[in-house]
């Protein structure tokens, strides 16, 4: 039964010794690697933006919203958002990295896309967050752009009416190579993690969010250009201000 992905009998009929992590394999790189020829945005600083909402406020205030006004959100306010859903706090070598948020055996297989929208100094396109640099890389740019989110969320509108939408995907190697079979349901609860931290700091800065679980595989997929096997979409969340 599909209830079984929920529990944890599956570690009882792994055998961690034959994992890659267990045959001295190296670990998968922290980040998808950046083509030579890509386009890099720097993002401001994170201690450049004053947070005046406290986290009992925060937790407080949190709900779903799917209703956005037409404000942009500005470049420090973007990056703020980005270091607090996948932020790096200290890097340990090619294969690890300490992040703003848990992650099953500090594997981390998720990547954070962007769809920006309405992005003060930012060009409307698809970008891939670099959580070691807190850089920004451009992937791709797509006419009617909001139109193809809204589709690819099977036509919930809010997914294009928003300011950015945030994707994540995962690259499920980096938790197989150390839970093997047992990696699929800690890479769904890793989302949920990451998920919950955009909830928080949208309402730090007057915007709002709702998670998306709910979307077109292929196209969400085709619009990231991502294979659809080694790297594919988990989870959705559009951004605005409220």
């Amino acid at each position: 039964m599909n209830r079984d992905f929920l529990k944890d009998t599956v570690r009882k009929k792994t055998d961690f010794s034959k994992t890659d992590q267990n045959k001295d394999v190296p670990p998968p790189p922290v980040q998808k690697p950046v083509p030579e020829d890509a386009t890099l945005i720097e993002l401001p600083e994170v201690d450049s933006l004053t947070i005046d909402t406290s986290l009992v406020t925060a937790i407080s205030n949190r709900k779903s919203r799917r209703s956005f006004s037409d404000q942009s959100i500005s470049l420090d306010e973007l990056s703020f958002l980005l270091w607090s859903t996948q932020g790096v706090r200290q890097k340990l070598g090619p294969g690890h990295a300490y992040r703003v948020v848990p992650s099953a055996g500090c594997r981390h297989a998720l990547e954070t896309y962007i769809a920006a929208i309405k992005i003060k100094d930012l060009k409307k396109a698809i970008y891939r967050y670099l959580p070691l640099e807190h850089k920004l890389v451009k992937v791709a740019e797509h006419e009617n752009l909001e139109e193809k989110l809204t589709k690819g969320a099977l036509n919930q509108p809010f997914v294009g009416n928003c300011a950015v939408t945030f994707i994540w995907t995962t690259i499920p190697y980096r938790m197989e190579w150390r839970y093997g079979d047992a990696s699929y349901k800690v890479i769904a609860l890793d989302a949920g993690h990451v998920c919950q931290n955009l909830y928080l700091a949208c309402e730090a800065i007057g915007c709002g969010t709702c998670a998306v679980a709910a979307y077109d595989q292929e196209l969400i997929d085709k619009l990231l250009g991502v294979d659809g096997d080694d790297e594919f979409t988990v989870y959705m969340s559009p951004v605005g201000k409220v």
